[in-house]
């Protein structure tokens, strides 16, 4: 079955546009009046079904925000808990959307729901924007028939996760800006400044002190060999690129990660607040625990934990609890592991996850606000120092050649 896109005017006279299903497009505007829609444009896209990745343009390759999602996701579930039929809600949000491709993909998606299949099907076909937690959890929803709650759920993560994320980014913001900017006036005064200045040295023939030589030194090696040293960093950049994508590799990476002083003990809480979020999210919507273990693996980054989590799962699936499988990978931290357990004995495992998740979240916060809180002074002195040493190599010599010639 071919797709074509339309505009045309509805009974209203408004201005429409959309995508259908049908077999050729003598059919799809018989569709389309048969929908009160009387059609002015029709054309012949490739069909969802044969070509899922490309069911949107552009936006299907980035993908949608965290935030946006989480506003679609909960207007979506205002017009259902309204007593809207939901190819009518898909529809309005198609018709307020302002962005092209969100109006193609709710128009493919309302088609695909108008004849027969259901939403969870119909986000698959839109893998770039739906993530398969997200498809697994309207699919439980519709099966349990709360498909309601469950998108009322996926809006709340969603903008959890959009408020998490944007905390992390906001704690690192000041620190890179002040590590880029620094990089590049520094860059600039070895590069042109400091070269200017030698020459005026070199044709006094004057006697230079050692930072000043340093300076020169160092102003001449990346002036003289600047492109050797490109192509070094990318020869670098590449291998580290390719070492990633090995097995072992990534292995060692992931290793280095969780060990490493302060960054380690950070990366596992942004790690275990994610995974507990999630888990309470698709266990409060319906999903057994099996499948949610399964679809959980998808947020977890870090392989060591992935591995770690999979095995729990299997060992789940002979009968074990998941707080005692989980702890002997000695990788997850004792608060999680007590939690997960004392919500086992008590069947309030999802609300015993989520109270960890915003413990998490709360300590990554901490964390990262006195990470910045260090970072800032010392990326100020260690700044300082640089142009400080700079200064002195300059100024140094040109106090001696006043002093000789006066």
């Amino acid at each position: 079955m071919a797709v074509f896109a339309y505009r045309g005017l509805s009974a209203e006279g408004r201005n429409v546009s959309g995508v259908i299903d049908s077999d050729n497009a003598r059919t799809a505007r018989a569709k389309l009046r048969e929908q009160g829609i009387f059609p002015t444009e029709i054309r012949a896209e490739a069909a969802a079904e044969d070509k899922p990745e490309r069911s949107l343009s552009p936006f299907a390759r980035r993908g949608m925000p965290a935030a946006e999602l989480g506003l679609l996701t909960r207007q979506l579930a205002a017009l259902l808990g309204a007593g809207v039929q939901l190819v009518d809600a898909l529809a309005a949000l198609s018709d307020q959307s302002s962005r092209a491709g969100v109006k193609r993909m709710l128009s493919q998606v309302r088609e695909r729901v108008r004849e027969g299949a259901s939403l969870a099907d119909s986000l698959a076909m839109h893998p770039k924007v739906f993530s398969e937690l997200y498809i697994g959890m309207v699919r439980a929803g519709e099966q349990a028939a709360a498909l309601e709650a469950v998108l009322e759920r996926l809006a709340e993560y969603s903008e959890r996760q959009s408020e998490f994320v944007s905390k992390v980014r906001g704690a690192l913001t000041y620190p890179i800006i002040m590590a880029c900017v620094g990089t590049a006036i520094m860059g600039f005064l070895v590069t042109y400044v400091v070269p200017q200045v030698a020459t005026i040295f070199q044709q006094q023939h004057a006697a230079l002190p050692f930072a000043t030589q340093v300076l020169i030194g160092l102003s001449s090696a990346i002036t003289g060999y600047w492109l050797e040293l490109l192509l070094a960093i990318a020869a670098i950049v590449a291998a580290i690129t390719f070492g990633l994508s090995t097995p072992r590799g990534r292995h060692l990476y992931d290793t280095a990660t969780l060990r490493a002083p302060y960054l380690g003990q950070t990366m596992i809480r942004i790690i275990c607040a994610r995974f507990a979020r999630t888990l309470s999210t698709l266990l409060a919507s319906g999903v057994q625990l099996l499948p949610a273990m399964d679809a959980v693996k998808a947020v977890v980054t870090n392989g060591l934990l992935r591995d770690a989590i999979e095995k729990s799962r299997e060992e789940i699936r002979q009968g074990h609890g998941m707080g005692q499988t989980l702890a002997q990978s000695g990788l997850f931290p004792p608060l999680l592991i007590e939690m997960i357990r004392v919500g086992e004995r008590s069947g309030e495992l999802e609300g015993m996850l989520e109270r960890v998740a915003d413990n998490y979240e709360r300590e990554v916060t901490h964390s990262l606000d006195q990470m910045t809180t260090i970072l800032e002074p010392v990326m100020t002195l260690g700044m300082a120092a640089v142009i400080v040493f700079m200064m002195l190599a300059v100024l140094m010599p040109i106090f001696q050649l006043n002093q000789i010639m006066q």
